[in-house]
């Protein structure tokens, strides 16, 4: 018998604008396309967009999430990711990093409502 392990957490956001969602994830956040499904033309969009080790899944489909959802991404680099994101001057949201007890964190919503906070640390300054 196998031990149990755990390969990957793929989050499941719930989207309501194809065009507003690629907008913010692809433009803005910097995510790249890997694929898209529909079971017939006219049904809801799944899709799946990364950057580098992250993963998430975006969906149209009434039962995938409800709007709202939170993430919680540990990662390094985040004053690099504030810089890019910030240089993209995005007109709904210009996010800054907070520093917490357990790291620097960079939060971001969607607009949908689903928060994706980025965090770093903790840091010995």
């Amino acid at each position: 018998m196998k031990s149990v392990q755990f390969e990957q957490v793929c989050p499941i956001f719930r989207i309501f604008d194809i065009d507003k969602a690629k907008e913010f994830y692809l433009d803005y956040l910097g995510f790249q396309c890997d694929w898209e499904h529909r079971f017939a033309e006219n049904m809801p969009l799944y899709m799946q967009i990364s950057r580098g080790n992250l993963v998430l899944h975006l969906s149209e489909h009434h039962g995938d999430g409800s709007p709202g959802a939170n993430i919680f991404v540990r990662m390094q680099g985040i004053d690099s990711l504030h810089q890019e994101i910030s240089s993209r001057q995005y007109r709904f949201l210009r996010p800054g990093i907070e520093t917490q007890s357990w790291g620097r964190v960079l939060a971001v919503i969607d607009p949908f409502g689903n928060r994706i906070q980025f965090c770093e640390g903790p840091h010995d300054e």
